[in-house]
């Protein structure tokens, strides 16, 4: 293992050589290689997680180029996938970077996330979040979600199969109705980063996550807030568990 690589965070009482093997050790899967993704790709291979998968079936525009900052502009045309895994391969090449040239869907998100040991969700369609949902309840793997509008973002951890899940939090809400978020691209760095952060969390089993809590940001103010999110007993997703 290349310890000298990680030095600064095995210093940390919390981290340590022990805490940095289970990095290296840990499979996480992103969903998603945009504005959230790129950062938290980054960042888990920064840190040594040793297998790191990516979702995304989509090719890089020009429009991508303000915030999703593993893509470039010689990637114009070019699977996200192959231009995302290229870079972080040559980033850090201790980690093993799995790829999936696809939009996830309730067809095939058991059989992908099946493999990792955590999710993280990168996406801005709510029906992704809730098949992601489904399936990481079903399966038992906690995931992390993220999203962004304008100047603000959120971020919160469910850990299956207790709930509250993210159903309890979108029932009724009208699916995917909008058009895309406007935001600026440095918020979407930020919300990555915080979304990092709490899979690091999971990782080493230290801290507290966002189990049954939202963190909400406001970039303008600026503000961090966070609101504790009920359980819904009459779930589909996760009532039964109760």
């Amino acid at each position: 293992m290349e310890y000298a690589r990680y030095e600064r965070q095995i210093g940390l009482p919390e981290v340590g050589r022990k805490g940095q093997k289970r990095l290296f050790a840990s499979k996480v899967l992103v969903i998603g290689a945009g504005g959230l993704g790129s950062p938290i790709l980054y960042y888990l291979v920064a840190a040594g997680v040793g297998t790191v998968g990516i979702v995304d079936g989509d090719e890089v525009s020009v429009s991508n180029l303000n915030r999703q900052i593993l893509h470039w502009t010689e990637d114009l045309g070019r699977l996200k996938t192959d231009s995302a895994s290229e870079k972080l391969r040559r980033f850090n090449a201790s980690s093993d970077i799995r790829t999936h040239n696809l939009n996830l869907d309730d067809d095939n998100a058991e059989g992908i996330i099946s493999g990792y040991d955590l999710v993280l969700a990168a996406v801005d369609r709510q029906e992704t979040r809730r098949v992601i949902n489904r399936a990481c309840f079903k399966l038992k793997i906690p995931w992390i979600n993220g999203g962004v509008d304008r100047f603000s973002g959120m971020v919160t951890s469910y850990c299956p199969p207790e709930g509250p899940c993210y159903e309890c939090l979108a029932a009724g809400m009208p699916i995917d109705a909008g058009p895309s978020p406007q935001l600026l691209g440095s918020l979407a760095g930020t919300i990555g980063l915080l979304q990092t952060q709490e899979a690091l969390k999971f990782i080493l089993k230290i801290g507290t996550p966002l189990v049954g809590r939202i963190l909400f940001y406001d970039a303008l103010l600026p503000s961090f807030d966070i609101i504790n999110l009920p359980a819904n007993p009459a779930c589909p997703v996760c009532g039964s568990a109760r």
